[in-house]
């Protein structure tokens, strides 16, 4: 079962049922079990074409499978060092199965070999086994499935403006600040000294963004003359070309850098970036970090900071987060939708599965 979507129009959906592909030699079946969906599912299928996030599940032509990110069990195999039962996390369709070609397949994982994957970014490409991975905690399911990769990215963003000494700027202004990866970045920044975190949302979400106590300052989006003077940093979640110039004009030439990381205000992304006061944007890719970061820290010494960084942000979460679980296709197309639309509340969080 597949949950697809039209490449130029999102909002035109549909389910479709297929009978399961034999599998071949080195291939083999995952269940997907549950995935979390959020906003950043719909920055993949906006930014579909762009990034070539259509290419990791390819559908008929036309059309796109989501990716999410969720735990699958393996139901079947005709690969040698995967065995069937095992469970991974990882990078998955909105779909009740996915054929995989696993390669140097160990303890803690493996990775798709699957030719169609072979040139995509390495980082989707992993799946870790909840055997030997030292991040996974059985209780905190459901968080791994909203935040993990979204957090993994806020670890980035923040270890990346640290590293940069913030530019010079002393002040982090983030858009779309109740989404879940500025409220990871926000949760980092704040436990740094000598930055004020600033964050800009919708007036219905200024009570619950204030009392997550990340956010030194909130303000409104029709209220970017009110933010403070001062060399300042711009993440840019929200990818709304009308805001990021109005924030452009604000600073002007204290604007010490400007980056773009998301779109959950995808239909309203154009833009004239040639004509903006300050830094040019910036697009933010977090593999391209991860890479970065991996030659020069290894692979566990990337994982272990952000162990450090992850463990104390999902125990926080539960002072204000609800997750709601949904099952079938209805319940996924509704909170597609609720999500496309911008109508779902930033304290809840969505865990869904289709029906194999």
């Amino acid at each position: 079962m597949d949950f697809l979507v039209k490449r130029d129009n999102l909002h035109e959906c549909r389910v479709e049922e297929s009978a399961a592909s034999e599998l071949e030699p080195g291939q083999a079946r995952l269940g997907v079990s549950a995935f979390g969906f959020t906003s950043n599912n719909i920055t993949y299928a906006v930014l579909g074409e762009a990034m070539s996030y259509w290419d990791f599940f390819p559908a008929e032509e036309g059309w796109g499978r989501i990716p999410v990110w969720g735990f699958a069990d393996v139901i079947a195999t005709a690969s040698e060092g995967l065995d069937e039962g095992a469970r991974v996390f990882g990078y998955l369709p909105m779909s009740s199965e996915l054929v995989v070609a696993p390669e140097r397949a160990d303890a803690r994982g493996f990775v798709d070999g699957s030719p169609h994957r072979a040139e995509l970014p390495p980082a989707y490409q992993s799946y870790r086994k909840v055997a030997g991975d030292p991040a996974y905690d059985a209780g905190y399911e459901d968080q791994q499935m909203l935040f993990f990769p979204l957090f993994f990215t806020s670890f980035l963003i923040d270890d990346y403006l640290a590293d940069s000494d913030f530019f010079g700027g002393r002040a982090v202004v983030l858009s779309s600040a109740s989404s879940k990866t500025a409220l990871g970045v926000a949760f980092l920044l704040a436990r740094r000294e000598g930055i004020e975190v600033i964050g800009l949302t919708s007036a219905g979400n200024v009570g619950f963004v204030e009392g997550l106590g990340s956010y030194d300052r909130v303000l409104t989006y029709d209220a970017v003359d009110s933010l403070p003077r001062g060399e300042a940093v711009y993440v840019d979640m929200s990818g709304n070309a009308n805001l990021r110039d109005a924030v452009h004009r604000h600073y002007g030439d204290e604007l010490a850098h400007s980056s773009v990381v998301g779109v959950t205000h995808w239909d309203n992304t154009e833009g004239g970036e040639s004509e903006l006061p300050g830094p040019r944007p910036t697009f933010f890719f977090a593999p391209d970090r991860i890479t970065e970061r991996t030659k020069e820290w290894g692979t566990d010494g990337l994982e272990a900071r952000f162990r450090e960084a992850w463990r104390p942000f999902v125990e926080d979460t539960g002072r204000w987060l609800e997750v709601v679980h949904g099952k079938g296709p209805e319940a996924v197309e509704r909170v597609y939708r609720e999500l496309l639309e911008g109508r779902t509340d930033p304290s809840v969080g969505h865990v869904l599965s289709l029906p194999s």
